[in-house]
């Protein structure tokens, strides 16, 4: 008798959607560390670790000299900075709350805004860190000139997203069997840190290896990117397409996995398995 009729429009649901995914968002940020400046300069420090290991690599194997003209710190970073967005999205994905974690027991909150919000938060940290590591190499060491600034931003965008298909399923796998999900997901990191071809390029491989690479789409990707970012280098044996249908792909068995999941799992699931 005394209650307020409300009445929901999908204007007003879709921007309370967004109000929620932003909160969720801003959640997931401070996950990692409550100052997201600290978070900022750990998620950098990772990543130009990694540039130093690999730089150090190189040189100690004698294979300083880049197989295409231009900076070959830069030919470095082109290839680990889209295989740390993708490993970081398949991991934040892969990572979300589930639907019987805590938070769900909260009526708006459901799997679909947690996965958004652990994809959308990775993806701004990746973005962030590479326009500052960037920023910082142009101005403190060498100016560095990239060919199609926004293809190869393209690139990165799109190992984030084949790395949010990945990672939907495996969280769509991980209430069925958590260790052997946990166990492949290790496995996948660790073989992509030679198959995705941060090493070499495709144009220098004899058609005998490039057929252990074709297969991973990561490889195509970080092949695609270093041709947007080197004026001289031009791709042959590689396509993004390929990478956006196999990502397409996966996402939807993702989606269908966590869908049917959804549906099946409960807090007490793993006490009855």
């Amino acid at each position: 008798m005394f209650q307020i009729s409300d009445r929901s429009t999908r204007v007003r649901g879709a921007l309370s959607m967004a109000e929620l995914v932003y909160h969720s968002i801003v959640r997931e940020l401070r996950k990692g560390h409550r100052n997201a400046l600290i978070g900022l300069i750990l998620n950098m420090t990772q990543v130009m670790t990694l540039v130093l290991a690999f730089y150090v690599m190189f040189i100690l194997i004698g294979l300083r000299g880049v197989p295409l003209r231009g900076d070959f710190l830069l030919y470095i970073m082109s290839g680990i900075f889209v295989y740390i967005s993708h490993i970081k999205a398949l991991s934040a994905v892969r990572g979300s709350e589930g639907p019987a974690s805590p938070m769900m027991q909260h009526a708006p909150m459901n799997t679909m805004i947690a996965i958004c919000a652990s994809a959308v938060s990775s993806l701004y940290i990746q973005i962030l860190s590479l326009f500052v590591v960037l920023a910082i190499y142009h101005i403190a060491f060498t100016p560095i000139s990239i060919y199609a600034p926004i293809a190869a931003m393209g690139m990165m965008l799109l190992a984030w997203f084949s790395g949010v298909a990945v990672g939907m399923v495996f969280l769509a796998m991980n209430p069925w069997a958590p260790g052997f999900v946990t166990l492949l997901a290790t496995i996948y990191v660790r073989v992509n840190m030679l198959a995705s071809g941060k090493m070499f390029v495709a144009n220098a491989l004899p058609a005998s290896r490039l057929d252990l690479f074709d297969w991973n789409p990561l490889f195509h990707i970080i092949d695609q990117m270093r041709g947007f970012v080197f004026l001289h280098y031009n791709p042959h044996y590689s396509s993004w397409q390929y990478a956006f249908y196999v990502a397409v792909v996966l996402l939807v068995i993702g989606l269908m996995g966590e869908f049917f999941t959804r549906r099946q799992v409960s807090i007490s699931w793993a006490a009855g398995r």
